[in-house]
């Protein structure tokens, strides 16, 4: 008895030891747990965030870039039709039989919700809808307000059936006296059908913050406060799933129906409008929700392999059998390996195919949007600075030079708009449309376009050009893009020096030749000139993209770009081109 008690002494003593170690590993394995889930939760969220943010903010983007290019292409329609000299006649004569369908000719031209017609009483005479007409508007805001303004006037009011009415109206004269008022409408409830379509939530304020669009009808004509009044849920299981889905993420932007919603908004460069989108978060936890789903259930795994090893070792060394029981440890010790080594090469595989799908998503997006900042850089220079003029021109009481600069500044819009086609139809094969182009007023074209930048530093420009034209297939606002990026590099090599000189030299042979010389420093590296991304400039002044773009649309162009430095200093650039002769001649022989 007196041995017993000893070792029965030591085997409660051992297993009271065992016991508290497996529940320390038990307990470290929850703890390790958990804080895996928070902190890859945390990150996640975070990470998934920023990106749908940013996806909502180029939404945001888009859809007031076209609103405002609705809202300037109709302001311009009444100083059009003010002039008009059928309305002017029907107004000073009284003869109105004629003015609804030239209304309405214009309208399907222009492509404008509708136009009216009213006389010094405020009578529709003519219109696009003719049930309108004989309708009194003298009460109206735009009838009054284009009456007492001499410019082209907006105004937004709200309709009885619901929504708002945006009108355009311009006081029309005869012998200097009011004679009537032409009314175009805007229809800017188009854009509520099309946003309605996505899962964005979105609205747009005026400058008292008046809900005046959006895409859930009940927001109109409310304060955003109220329109987003936040509503609790309507039960307890309701408050319990929206806390649950909130617990790990940071405070929403807002609520909105009582739903946690991501809010972005914009300032919309017209009359203090401001335009606010509301994204849910169900995609980011989706996401987030599925890669712990993964998460927790490896540890559920691990913690039951845990629970079954540590019992197995209990169970083994409380055996008799020692040579068992460290067999069966070995055992178990070489399944932990190759249990811990499969996972791992696993986990390594998973997290590597993760990293070459963001990898390619984020270069992808990166080269795009370097692209899109190359080529918009020089447009948007050029119309800051005709912005600048106009706005002086307008200050010296000089309207009608500023008219021309607004004119210059559209161009250089359609210009944008043709630019950003392009990088879109870079992903396609073929489609292009070219045409004959005289590649001397293409320079003088991309000439003009680097103005700006020619004013801030003195280079002389000498040209050298044939008389006659030289006549080219290409697409003129590509090959222009081509010219300015040649300029511009240009420009930038000769910046140190005192006497900086640029010479442009066309001829014509077998093929169309432009020349571009500077007396810069010269190229270092010629092989990689052309590669995207290659650039010698300082970090923030270019993205090594221009050359690259500007060979692939000479090789689509049939052409060649090449380079060399020339002896005397400085690098030569030369664009040949395939002339329109030329061109038909290959075509024949093929």
């Amino acid at each position: 008895m007196s041995d017993l008690q000893p070792n029965q002494a030591t085997d409660r003593t051992t297993a009271q030891g065992v016991s508290w170690r497996i529940r320390l590993i038990i307990a470290g394995l929850v703890i390790v747990a958990i804080g895996v889930v928070l902190v890859t939760n945390r990150w996640l969220t975070e990470r998934f965030t920023e990106t749908t943010r940013n996806r909502a903010e180029l939404r945001l983007a888009l859809y007031s870039g076209n609103m405002i290019s609705e809202l300037q292409r109709t302001s311009v329609v009444p100083l059009l039709l003010s002039g008009d000299p059928i309305l002017n006649d029907s107004l000073k004569g009284g003869n109105f039989s004629a003015t609804s369908q030239r209304l309405i000719k214009v309208q399907s031209e222009i492509g404008v919700a509708s136009i009216m017609l009213l006389d010094r009483e405020g009578r529709v005479v003519g219109a696009t809808n003719r049930n309108q007409l004989g309708t009194n508007f003298r009460t109206a805001a735009f009838y009054v307000d284009a009456l007492r303004a001499k410019d082209t006037v907006f105004s937004a009011v709200r309709r009885e059936s619901g929504g708002f009415e945006f009108t355009y109206s311009r006081a029309m004269s005869i012998d200097g006296k009011p004679a009537g008022v032409i009314a175009v409408s805007v229809d800017l409830m188009k854009y509520e059908r099309a946003w309605a379509g996505f899962q964005d939530a979105v609205l747009v304020t005026d400058s008292e913050g008046t809900v005046i669009l959006a895409t859930t009808p009940q927001w109109r004509g409310l304060p955003v406060t109220e329109a987003l009044a936040v509503r609790e849920p309507p039960s307890a299981f309701g408050r319990a799933i929206q806390a649950t889905a909130d617990w790990a993420q940071h405070p929403p932007d807002a609520y909105v129906q009582g739903k946690a919603v991501m809010k972005t908004e914009a300032r919309v460069p017209f009359r203090g409008w401001r335009m606010v989108t509301f994204t849910a978060y169900d995609s980011v936890r989706e996401r987030v929700n599925g890669v712990l789903a993964l998460e927790i259930m490896g540890f559920a795994i691990l913690l039951a392999l845990t629970f079954y090893v540590l019992s197995r070792r209990a169970w083994s060394q409380s055996l008799s059998f020692q040579r068992e029981s460290a067999e069966l440890r070995l055992l178990n010790a070489r399944l932990q390996r190759e249990i811990a080594e499969r996972e791992k090469v696993q986990k390594d595989l998973a997290v590597a195919e993760l990293t070459l799908a963001q990898s390619s998503k984020l270069a992808a997006l990166g080269e795009m949007s370097a692209a899109v900042s190359h080529e918009l850089n020089q447009p948007l220079a050029a119309m800051k600075t005709y912005l600048a003029g106009a706005r002086l021109l307008l200050q010296r009481k000089r309207p009608e030079e500023a008219l021309s600069s607004f004119q210059r500044i559209d161009d250089l819009i359609e210009r944008m708009g043709a630019i950003t086609r392009q990088l879109k139809s870079y992903a396609r094969k073929g489609g292009e449309a070219f045409e004959p182009v005289d590649l001397k007023q293409a320079v003088s074209s991309a000439l003009s376009m680097m103005e700006p930048s020619l004013k801030n530093r003195v280079v002389k420009i000498t040209r050298t050009l044939p008389r006659q034209p030289v006549m080219v297939m290409a697409d003129r606002i590509r090959l222009e893009q081509v010219i300015i990026n040649l300029l511009r590099n240009a420009i930038d090599a000769t910046k140190d020096r005192q006497t900086p000189q640029i010479d442009l030299i066309l001829s014509q042979g077998e093929t169309a030749v432009l020349t571009v010389r500077d007396n810069g420093t010269g190229i270092s590296d010629l092989e990689n000139l052309f590669e995207p991304f290659y650039t010698t400039k300082k970090p923030g002044e270019g993205v090594g993209l221009g050359l690259a773009i500007s060979s692939g649309i000479v090789n689509e162009l049939g052409g060649r770009l090449t380079a060399r430095n020339a002896e005397t200093g400085g690098a030569v650039f030369e664009m040949q081109l395939p002339l329109i002769g030329a061109t038909k001649d290959q075509q024949a022989a093929e």
